[in-house]
């Protein structure tokens, strides 16, 4: 059994809850203030400019502390000691560029970072490890989440890695089978629930406190702590010098929140000097940050959310109000994407020999639009996340392929036949 572990040095960090500013213990079990607004980690140890030297060197360590592109910025993260970290190790994900992908989107300088490339094959390892390891710290019996397919995949592993149960609650019917499988293999405890993502959230968190559930949806702050070295990482890459504009996959809003976190942090302690500006990409069937967003954040309300990038299949996010933060912050924009747009954006990432699941592909086809309507410059410099692996969704390479093209030809075994299908 996980025992709590007392750690001085949590003194650096405090939770403060967003709406109100109210300050909290690092160890509490809430996961919002009283006034109802979300917390998160407030950094007191403030990082320095020289601090990017020290990100450099751990590079070539062997410690699985700094072969992590999480825990390789672990003062910035949790100052939790080494030997309580439970990591794989995650991050050093790739940036890629591709000349077909970026005529694709009609802009000149273009890359890709493909979170896909993570032990569990999404960017949810990197909030899990965080997650994960606080929940090791307060002695947590059990983990759970809501999940569309991902973040139950990451929670199993590192929930496995750590000896904690885990529970993930999915909407029946509504997981890809390659993730799904992933949660079973891991060993978590996988309930099917009669509904859709949003009334999975809500069962969790209704029960948490009954079940001692300690909870690492992305409503956990801690979780956000891990997912802002994305950005951190991506940075360090390009030797520190600011792309002109990020854009990510908006579902739940966590990557949104935490990447507007991790710039302004990285601009307050001088290892930027400029802000880049945030794109968060919807799907137009699971929109309701964008629909916010066309009436100037003046209200919020949720939608029934139905898209083929299951990934991003939410029409309740949880962090609106730090998404919406982030955007305002970084002066960026929230733009949609339709299933069709989508799946032809997915088929070019797919066919430049990179590939990721139809979520991700919502940044190739934002950017795409966004440069046709001017709103992104044509000579601008640009990172999109690519948020999952090609086999998390593989049934949707069929989808995209169509019956006619690329599809699988069955041949008799002769070098007539094979001539034929060549043709």
């Amino acid at each position: 059994m996980n025992q709590p572990v007392q750690n001085q040095e949590f003194s650096s960090i405090r939770l403060q809850c967003v709406r109100c500013q109210k300050a909290l213990p690092w160890n509490t079990t809430e996961y919002r203030c009283a006034c109802g607004g979300l917390l998160e980690v407030h950094q007191l140890n403030k990082g320095t400019p020289a601090s990017r030297e020290l990100f450099h060197q751990r590079i070539g360590s062997r410690l699985p502390v700094d072969q992590s592109g999480v825990w390789r910025f672990r003062e910035w993260i949790v100052p939790v000691l080494e030997s309580q970290i439970v990591t794989h190790p995650e991050g050093g994900t790739r940036l890629y560029a591709r000349s077909d992908l970026s005529a694709y989107a009609g802009i000149e300088d273009l890359h890709f970072k493909h979170e896909g490339e993570n032990p569990s094959g999404s960017f949810k390892d990197r909030g899990m490890t965080v997650a994960i390891t606080m929940a090791k710290m307060l002695g947590a019996k059990r983990v759970a989440c809501a999940s569309t397919g991902n973040t139950s995949a990451a929670l199993a592993a590192y929930a496995a890695h750590a000896k904690i149960q885990s529970v993930v609650f999915l909407p029946a019917g509504k997981i890809s089978k390659g993730k799904l499988s992933q949660a079973v293999a891991y060993g978590a405890k996988c309930l099917a629930v009669r509904g859709d993502f949003d009334t999975a959230m809500n069962l969790v968190n209704s029960l948490a406190h009954k079940l001692g559930l300690y909870v690492v949806n992305s409503v956990n702050p801690f979780r956000l702590e891990g997912q802002k070295t994305i950005i951190w990482e991506m940075l360090q890459q390009l030797d520190w010098k600011v792309p002109d504009w990020i854009v990510v996959p908006a579902g739940n809003l966590g990557n949104t929140s935490a990447f507007g976190k991790a710039l302004l942090e990285a601009k307050e302690w001088g290892w930027i000097d400029r802000l880049p500006k945030i794109a968060s990409i919807q799907a137009a069937g699971a929109n309701p940050f964008y629909q916010s967003y066309a009436k100037q954040f003046a209200s919020f309300e949720s939608v029934n959310a139905e898209t083929i990038a299951t990934a991003i299949r939410i029409g309740n996010p949880v962090n609106f109000e730090k998404g919406r933060r982030a955007i305002e912050a970084t002066a960026g924009v929230v733009a949609q994407v339709n299933d069709s747009e989508i799946l032809a954006a997915k088929k070019a990432i797919d066919r430049a020999g990179i590939g990721c699941e139809p979520a991700s592909a919502c940044t190739l086809a934002g950017i795409r639009n966004l440069v046709s309507e001017g709103i992104i410059g044509k000579k601008e410099r640009v990172v999109a996340i690519l948020t999952g692996n090609i086999l998390k969704d593989s049934e949707a390479v069929f989808l995209e392929s169509g019956k006619n093209e690329n599809s699988i030809v069955e041949i008799d075994a002769h070098p007539d036949a094979v001539e034929r299908a060549l043709q």
